[in-house]
């Protein structure tokens, strides 16, 4: 498994432990990921995701999985995410075109 974020994209950083004699070894930055269950009130329906929990802060910031992954670039969402992205978005369409 990928130590990645699947909505934020943020991974493993690398770097130096540096001791006081300034001697450098490398460390690694292994970001805070949660497995999580987000629902999407488009779709009605449950998703699993590993998530960084300043991503999940930012899902809750934005009012929810849809309207997080309907603003998020897909550049940085897995594929997964991207595929739920596509279904919001057809969904969010055919809503609007019914009620026009």
């Amino acid at each position: 498994m990928a130590r990645r974020c699947e909505l934020s994209g943020k991974a493993v950083l690398t770097g130096n432990n540096v001791s006081h004699a300034k001697r450098r070894t490398k460390r690694r930055f292994l970001p805070n990921l949660c497995s999580v269950t987000l629902e999407s009130e488009a779709l009605k329906k449950r998703v699993r995701f590993t998530v960084s929990a300043n991503a999940l802060r930012s899902v809750e910031h934005r009012g929810g999985l849809d309207a997080y992954l309907l603003k998020a670039d897909d550049d940085e969402l897995s594929l997964k995410a991207r595929r739920l992205k596509r279904q919001i978005e057809k969904r969010h369409d055919a809503e609007a075109s019914a009620s026009h």
